[in-house]
């Protein structure tokens, strides 16, 4: 299920990012422009800042956050967990399709409450 993996840029002193699968394989088909500005907010969060383009993700509890970029007509966003394990864990990696205005599905909130709780079991053991 996890993908432990360092962002090109990122310092040694920099916790290390753990990635969900299948959240990486998706993360990597977005447009390069996109996978920058994400990678840059995530560096800052794992180097314990929280970027400009990153919020908490309502109803999963503190240390849950969003990232969310739009580039041209699409919204692009991206989940991670800040205290698991040591690490930075990005659970889900999705472009928001606005059938919903600026709402997250619930689908899209269904999985990542599932790969939260997936991610903090496997983590126990």
């Amino acid at each position: 299920m996890v993908k432990i993996d360092n962002i090109p840029g990122m310092n040694q002193d920099t916790r290390p990012v753990g990635w969900v699968r299948a959240a990486r394989k998706t993360f990597q088909s977005f447009p390069a422009a996109v996978r920058d500005r994400v990678a840059a907010a995530l560096t800052i969060a794992a180097e314990g800042g929280k970027a400009d383009i990153a919020k908490p993700l309502k109803g999963f509890g503190p240390g849950v956050l969003e990232i969310a970029v739009r580039y041209r007509t699409d919204a692009w966003r991206v989940v991670y967990v800040t205290e698991a394990a040591g690490r930075l864990w990005v659970l889900h990696a999705f472009r928001k399709k606005s059938k919903t205005g600026i709402k997250t599905p619930k689908a899209e909130l269904d999985l990542i409450g599932a790969r939260l709780a997936r991610l903090k079991r496997e983590l126990k053991q």
